[in-house]
């Protein structure tokens, strides 16, 4: 499929080139240094419901949520590229993985789900939050957008499950649940292939290390996944969650795959139509492509903090009473309750290495930015 490229304007009325990425001077990603360590946590909420995290960094919070049969800490090369960016990463296993434990019968839906997920923000003492959804991932923070506008900054979405063209899909999974199950198999397999055996063996290597023990979870309770399955079956479509959010002025960024079987990257035009958003499309990549590349990931979003989620954040910034430009102890004020409970939550000390210096790789995909035709949906 021909992708619709975003000319960019400039004061004069001439066009400029289309804008490809990377866009920076020099590969975002290519460091010397090591990414910090990710701590893992087990918090009880006032009902007594485990709930695993996985948390590093300090700054804005950046709420993650997984994809349908992963959890937080399979992310963990990825996330923590994000730390240095300014941010607070705090992953959260949604019901059923990971260390989260399963939602009761009457909450099969992406709903429930989704509000587990803020009753976890609650108890963490996180007032505003910008929330980033993978898969399945992504329809829940969507959902909690629509729900609570008040308390997110914006909604980046990974290859999720919001569009129209995903809508019909569920309608179909309705009349021959099968269909889903089939989905799910293309998921996993997804994410077992995601291992770059070719170009990285080492990061092969460091990615099936974090993968075994999700899937030998998997296959010893296969029943927990259920719940997740029948929730996609029961929900709403969708448009009516982007809607809600878009007409309450949350921002989204949204981010897909061009080879993405199991969750077609049209899903994703849909949704940038509908809320009004540029859809930034990474080529050649299949849909676990952050699982397979810890680099273009943090190469997108530091692309964004440069352009339209820098100005977001800012603006949300100056809205909540602490300038465009805040510190730390003002971002603090302005996204935590006094006393949170997430600086409670000890967080790994710093490595201490041998050697100074460790050279990173650059982004392994490309990708390019463009707004999808309105007048095609």
């Amino acid at each position: 499929m021909a992708s619709r490229q975003l000319i960019k304007d400039r004061p004069d009325g001439e066009v400029t080139d289309p804008l490809v990425g990377p866009i920076t001077d020099a590969p975002q990603g290519v460091g010397l240094s090591r990414p910090p360590r990710l701590a893992r946590h087990r918090i009880h909420l006032d009902d007594g419901h485990p709930v695993g995290i996985t948390m590093a960094g300090s700054g804005i919070p950046l709420v993650v949520i997984h994809g349908f049969t992963a959890e937080g800490f399979l992310y963990a090369q990825t996330l923590s590229r994000l730390c240095g960016m300014g941010f607070r990463v705090i992953a959260i296993d949604i019901a059923g993985h990971g260390g989260t434990a399963g939602l009761p019968e009457d909450g099969a839906n992406i709903a429930a789900y989704s509000a587990l997920v803020k009753r976890v923000l609650d108890e963490l003492g996180i007032r505003h939050a910008l929330l980033a959804g993978h898969s399945m991932g992504g329809r829940l923070v969507t959902q909690l957008a629509a729900n609570h506008p008040e308390r997110v900054l914006g909604v980046v979405l990974i290859d999720a499950i919001v569009g129209d063209t995903w809508d019909r899909m569920v309608y179909l999974f309705r009349v021959w649940p099968p269909l889903l199950g089939a989905v799910g198999v293309a998921l996993m397999v997804d994410s077992i292939l995601v291992p770059p055996l070719s170009r990285d063996p080492r990061q092969a290597v460091k990615f099936l290390r974090l993968f075994t023990p999700t899937l030998l979870g998997h296959v010893a309770k296969p029943w927990r996944l259920l719940g997740p399955a029948v929730s996609i079956l029961r929900t709403r479509s969708s448009r009516y969650a982007l809607d809600a959010a878009a007409a309450e002025g949350v921002p989204f960024y949204i981010l897909h795959g061009d080879r993405d079987v199991a969750v077609p990257h049209r899903t994703s035009e849909d949704a940038a139509r509908r809320v009004g958003a540029d859809l930034i499309t990474v080529e050649k990549a299949g849909h676990s492509w952050l699982l397979s590349d810890p680099e273009t990931l943090p190469a997108i979003m530091a692309e964004l903090l440069e352009g339209r989620l820098g100005d977001d954040l800012r603006a949300a910034f100056v809205e909540l009473g602490v300038g465009e430009d805040p510190d730390l102890p003002a971002i603090h004020s302005a996204c935590y309750e006094p006393g949170a409970a997430v600086f409670d939550l000890a967080l790994p000390e710093p490595q201490e290495y041998t050697d100074t210096a460790v050279k990173r790789a650059g982004p392994a995909f490309a990708w390019h930015r463009h707004v999808p035709d309105v007048t095609a949906a």
